[in-house]
This record gives C-alpha cells, sequence and structure tokens, in this order.
C-alpha cells in the first residue's frame, strides 16, 4: 500500500498541493487524473522520492520513502518521469540495464543479467536490444524505457504519462503491456494519464486531482460518470457505453 498522510509541497504562497492524506491500494493499475497543472506529477514525484513535500510522510510498502536508505526504498519503488533523454549512446540492453543499478552497483551479475533478459522480453524489444535507444522510434523508446524500470524489480511501478508522444495505436500497446505486468508479474503500477479513457478501460483505481487536492477516489464505476468528471475537469464530460466499455466526451466551449 501507498500512504500519503498530511502531504504537503509549497511552490508559492499561491502554489500548493495538498494537503493530501489518501491510502492507494496495492496491486493492479493505479490511475492519476486530472486537469493540466493538477498536481499528479509532482504528487508521483513525491511518492518516488524525487521530490521531498514540505508536511507530512508519504510510504510505500511499509517505508517511509524520505527516511530510508536510498538503496532500500530503490528495491521498493521505481520511476520513470517524462523527461528522459540519455545523452550518450546506448542500445536497448545497455539502458534496461540501468534498473539493475541498486542491486549491481554496476558490476552485473548473472541473476542482473536475467532480469534484463525477462524485462526485455516482456516488453517484446528481444530483436531490438543491440538496437541504439537513438534509432528507435518513440513507441519502441517509450518500452525501452518502461522495460529499465521493470528490470528494477520493485512492486511498485511509477510511470509519469507514458503515453505522451505515442499515437492512439501505441498507447493501447503500452496499456496492455502495463496491465500485464500488473495481472501476471503482480506489480502495483501507478500512472499519471492525460487521456481519462484509458483509465477507465485499463486501471483498478482511479485518483482525480484538482488545483493541488484529490477531487475524488474509487473504482472506474465510481469515478467514470457524468457528474464526477464535469466536477473534476470543470467542462462538459458524457460518458457513453461503448463494446469496450465506458467512454468519456468532453464538450468544450468554441
Amino acid at each position: 500500500m501507498i500512504r500519503l498522510s498530511n502531504v504537503v509541497k509549497r511552490y508559492s504562497s499561491e502554489v500548493l498541493i495538498g494537503p493530501v492524506s489518501l491510502d492507494i491500494p496495492a496491486g493492479g493499475v493505479v490511475a492519476l487524473v486530472g486537469p493540466n497543472g493538477a498536481g499528479k506529477s509532482t504528487m508521483l514525484t513525491m511518492i518516488g522520492r524525487l521530490l521531498a513535500p514540505d508536511e507530512g510522510t508519504v510510504e510505500v510498502g511499509g517505508l517511509d520513502v524520505h527516511a530510508t536508505p536510498s538503496k532500500r526504498v530503490a528495491k521498493t519503488v521505481s520511476i520513470l518521469r517524462q523527461e528522459n533523454h540519455f545523452v550518450t549512446r546506448l542500445t536497448v540492453r545497455q539502458l534496461v540495464g540501468f534498473g539493475r543499478y541498486p542491486y549491481s552497483g554496476g558490476r552485473l551479475t548473472q541473476e542482473d543479467e536475467d532480469k534484463i533478459s525477462e524485462a526485455i522480453d516482456f516488453l517484446n524489444l528481444t530483436e531490438l536490444e543491440q538496437r541504439f535507444i537513438d534509432q528507435l522510434s518513440g513507441g519502441q523508446r517509450q518500452r525501452a524505457y518502461v522495460a529499465m524500470v521493470l528490470a528494477q524489480d520493485t512492486e511498485y511501478l511509477l510511470l509519469d504519462e507514458p503515453l505522451n508522444n505515442l499515437d492512439a495505436q501505441h498507447s493501447v500497446q503500452m496499456m496492455r503491456q502495463l496491465r500485464r505486468a500488473a495481472d501476471e508479474l503482480g506489480r502495483t503500477v501507478v500512472i499519471v494519464l492525460h487521456d481519462i479513457n484509458f483509465a477507465a478501460a485499463y486501471s483498478d483505481y482511479i485518483i482525480a486531482m484538482d488545483e493541488g487536492r484529490i477531487a475524488v477516489h474509487g473504482t472506474p464505476d465510481e469515478i467514470i460518470r457524468d457528474e464526477v468528471l464535469t466536477r473534476v475537469f470543470r467542462t462538459p464530460v458524457t460518458v457513453v457505453d461503448g463494446p469496450a466499455g465506458r467512454l468519456a466526451s468532453y464538450h468544450r466551449a468554441g
């Protein structure tokens, strides 16, 4: 379980995240949604220990992530941020190998190599493992980064908008693979998503944020409703039942 207790992050007198107190259930896919600037990425980076809260505590798997040694945290929770730009020329396998650093310290053992291969195979990158990252398509590159955090072999995976810059087909493929990681590998996958319909289709639990606070949270059936989404996104939203489940349609002025 991920537990946020009175978490606050201040950027200025006008910009504030929190206070947030919330228990995020372990297991499955958890989607963080909300309007731009709602605080989703900030909340994710505080959970992943990349940003310290000004107040409150964050626990992941029973560990206070801001009071526990980094190496131990890195074996419990892994995070993939939006900004992933490696300046050195790396192959897919070399990139995925960075996920083993908390265990190997840079000296890969056979167990590390096996974990790297498992992550590469899981993300269907086997034929590309010796290709350089800058030779890949956007969708292939994003899969390689996800394979890197998967190779870290943590119970909790945090992904900040992993569908950014992916077309619809590659977005569907990515969400299916993350769904598989939760179901087949028993991981808890927390994802910041821009598209509420991907949250509806693939997540077990949805947390909607607005203006730095939790607006509402619950199962997709509880959240994917006209009145709930209209309140969160502050624009009229109609939810319809389609062949793949509930779909939300936004009605913007103009």
